[in-house]
């Protein structure tokens, strides 16, 4: 009988398989695979109906005894397994200190920009991202740097060749904003957190990647005073309410006027300390009006709208808030420096 003889090499297969289990996860596969409803065994009981009437008393004995046998020794199996399992605990040496376990925590600019995040948020803000790789256009030229002006030395770009263009690792997060602008009517009011990179010696005051926020407002009347209440609006939320600021001129290729900002400097009182080298005052941004020309490039009416931008080092207002020494710490993953955080 042929079927007689698959439950006889089943069972010494099965047999053979039972010897090799060592763990829980050997005892299920074989369950899995000879015990189960889907298993060998049940296999064989459901082509028992094709036998014939007469070999049928002989197989279905046969079957029985199979399964009867499998259950038990793989019974015997898991209680083999079970004692091998106690007998190891036995063996663990309980006076060895044990192992510390670490909890994770937001790295200090994680946390610094989602502070910025919630401010700029809490009064109408969106936030907006693009690309890391930037071309030419969208880094320089519509923000009205031309190809020849003076202001593209001011940041020393790292550059990525391509049979496509000229591409680089974007110097600042401005391009999102003419990526935003070329892809939404006014008004606009977003927000442009991420990382931007720039071909800088490493040293305590600077590192070739730091971490920017941009800003852009543009709507119909928009006014210098809502820049500056704006500005004085975050300073106050990230620093304390009693944080003096102050405006001076400056110069930037796609605002104009322009501005830097200061803040009073909170470790000195504004006295003058090393850290403001003794002015008495911390810079944090550079903001301005956006220049007619950016509008002409993302083809918006600039006598029909108007709007402010502003930028700002992730980086740099985490240092000041927290009296930190030098950028690289940032970038070392020392447990010593970020558990304090």
């Amino acid at each position: 009988m042929e079927m007689l003889e698959e439950i006889l090499k089943l069972r010494e297969e099965a047999t053979a398989s039972l010897n090799l289990l060592k763990t829980q996860e050997d005892a299920e596969n074989f369950r899995l695979q000879y015990l189960s409803r889907k298993g060998s065994v049940a296999q064989l009981f459901e082509r028992l109906k094709e036998v014939p009437k007469e070999e049928k008393p002989a197989i279905g004995k046969s079957l029985n005894e199979l399964r009867n046998f499998l259950e038990a020794e793989f019974e015997s199996a898991g209680q083999r397994i079970a004692a091998a399992k106690t007998a190891d605990i036995g063996k663990i040496d309980l006076s060895i200190p044990g192992r510390k376990r670490y909890i994770g925590r937001k790295h200090p600019l994680t946390q610094t920009a989602e502070e910025i995040k919630r401010i700029f948020t809490g009064i109408g803000f969106g936030i907006a991202d693009g690309p890391e790789i930037e071309d030419d256009y969208h880094n320089f030229e519509a923000l009205n740097f031309p190809p020849d002006h003076p202001a593209r030395d001011m940041q020393d770009t790292f550059f990525v060749k391509s049979d496509g263009g000229k591409y680089m690792l974007r110097t600042h997060t401005s391009g999102v904003q003419i990526r935003v602008m070329e892809n939404n009517k006014p008004p606009v009011r977003v927000i442009m957190p991420g990382r931007v990179y720039r071909n800088e010696a490493i040293s305590a005051r600077s590192y070739c990647l730091f971490h920017q926020v941009e800003g852009l407002y543009v709507d119909k009347n928009v006014s210098l005073a809502e820049l500056k209440g704006t500005i004085s609006y975050f300073v106050k939320e990230f620093f304390n309410a009693n944080a003096k600021l102050r405006f001076r001129p400056s110069f930037f290729p796609f605002t104009e006027p322009s501005a830097e900002v200061d803040v009073n400097c909170f470790l000195c009182a504004g006295k003058g300390c090393r850290i403001c080298k003794y002015s008495g005052w911390l810079e944090i941004m550079g903001c301005g009006m956006v220049d007619p020309n950016v509008f002409k490039q993302v083809k918006y009416d600039e006598n029909e709208v108007s709007g402010f931008a502003f930028g700002m080092g992730i980086d740099r207002l985490a240092i000041l808030r927290y009296g930190i020494d030098d950028i690289r710490l940032f970038f070392e993953n020392d447990l010593r420096f970020l558990n304090q955080f």
